[in-house]
Parts: structure tokens; sequence; C-alpha cells
């Protein structure tokens, strides 16, 4: 379950030759998509733009690179556990951006839930990775502690996703350019909400990268995410629901703020949430 976004260009892929964090950024990921909602959100709520920007659960930190590319005033800060991940990460900025722009970046492996560097305008937490917390009271401590490192009067965004379908124990192949996304909804507990969900990647030449990357995560509900963003303190919770391309179920990337949402199958929202 991701959004969708445009497809790049790549000949001649095989699992062999084939890098996965690549191959998930081709995929899943679209960090121009994310920086222009960051600033449509803070343009339509705030009625101005941040410059500072943190990503948690950051991985290869695209997004927080692309934010610093975008304007010379924008600065990021990366945080994820992972530290293959963000050597990774690391490698790909010096290649990325430019020296000046590389100043502005900074990555740390840290905790969420514990790091500490200087406030920022807007906390970023998407691809679902905060779902890892499985337990109420540790969202909560995720969402206080993110509450704790906003600058005042910032935003915090984030994306979630589900409709009928996510609770289904199924797969949902993608095709992109010389390989094909596969989305493994594998397990799905209706009495806890914890899910297991893998991605795994296949070549026209009939190779597999085998679970890629696997999640053991919790199916929040939206009712759940927004009750609990405001009992860790935030003023204001907005959902941002993306509009749909004529004749087709596929989403057009526009967005707009809703209140009720529609009972679709499938869908990825973002949400905004006011310090």
């Amino acid at each position: 379950m991701t959004r969708k976004p445009k497809k790049r260009k790549s000949k001649g892929r095989t699992a062999k030759n084939s890098n996965k964090f690549e191959l998930y950024e081709l995929s899943v990921q679209e960090p121009e998509a994310d920086c222009d909602f960051i600033r449509q959100a803070w343009r339509e709520l705030k009625g101005c733009e941040p410059r500072t920007l943190r990503e948690d659960f950051c991985g290869t930190a695209i997004t927080a690179i692309e934010w610093v590319k975008q304007d010379e005033t924008h600065t990021a800060v990366g945080i994820d556990l992972d530290g293959p991940t963000l050597e990774v990460a690391r490698k790909r900025i010096k290649s990325r951006l430019p020296d000046d722009a590389n100043a502005r970046m900074t990555l740390l492996q840290e905790n969420v839930l514990t790091t500490s560097p200087e406030p920022s305008d807007c906390i970023l937490a998407t691809n679902f990775s905060y779902f890892i917390f499985k337990e109420r009271a540790q969202l909560k401590e995720y969402f206080a502690a993110a509450y704790r490192g906003l600058a005042d009067g910032g935003m915090m965004i984030l994306d979630a996703y589900g409709g009928s379908d996510a609770f289904l124990e199924m797969e949902e192949p993608r095709e992109c350019e010389g390989f094909t996304y596969v989305w493994d909804q594998d397990y799905y507990s209706p009495v806890t909400g914890h899910v297991i969900n893998h991605i795994h990647f296949d070549f026209n030449d009939g190779s597999r990268i085998e679970k890629a990357f696997t999640y053991e995560w919790r199916l929040w509900t939206l009712p759940e995410i927004q009750e609990l963003l405001r009992e860790a303190g935030f003023s204001q919770v907005t959902v941002y629901w993306e509009g749909t391309e004529e004749g087709t179920e596929d989403g057009n990337g526009e967005w707009s703020v809703t209140k009720t949402g529609e009972a679709d199958k499938g869908w990825v929202v973002y949400i905004a949430a006011e310090k």
C-alpha cells in the first residue's frame, strides 16, 4: 500500500545487479511531492512556509535531501536508528547535494523517542514508519516527543493508509521501469491490529529480491491517530485526502482537507498536526 510516484527509467535490472534502497526510492518514494505538500499545508493552515525540517525514520533521507536542495535557506535533520541505511544516505548526500547544501544537512543515528536536536519548524514521519509503535502508550509517547521537538508554531506531517483492502492478506504487484514492486500483506490480526508486510522486487529475467523490506506494524486507524495526536498536545489535526484521476481509481496528486473521506478499498492520506 503506497502512493504511486512517476516512473523513472531503468534498464537491464536483475536481482543480482540491483540495490534494494534504490529500488525502494524508485517505487515507493516521491520526495518532490512530499516537499510540495509540506509547503501546501503550511500555506493553507499557517499562511507561511517552514525553513527547518526534521525527517523521522528517514532511511536514505531522500526527502530531507530534496528539502535542502529546493531552497538555499532550508536546513534538514534526518533521524534513523539503522546505521547501515544511514551510511547509504551519507554516501548519496555527497553526490546529490553541492558542498554548500551538504553543510545544511545533518544525519543522526538516534531514537526518535529520545533525540533532541534543535527544534524544527516541521517534523515529517512518512511511509507509515511510526506504525512500528504497536501500543497506544508507545505511539502517544512518540507524538509527545515530536511535539517537544517542534519550534513554537511548528507542524508535524504524517501519512497513513487504510481502506477495506488494508485488512486483507494479499499481494499487490505494480509495474515499474525494469522491475515489479510487490506489496505483500502477509499477516493481519483482527484482535490486535498487528500486521506483517513485505516488499519484494521481481525482475524481467525471473529473479526476485524476496522480502527486501519487512514491516511488523500495528494498522492504526485515522480516528485513533488523530485522538493520540491531540492527547499528545497538538492543538489542531487536519486530514488531507487525495483526489482521483477522472475515469480511473488512481490518485491525482491533489490534496484537500476532508472531515469524512471516502469508503475506498485503499487510500493514503496526509495528516497535519499543529503545535
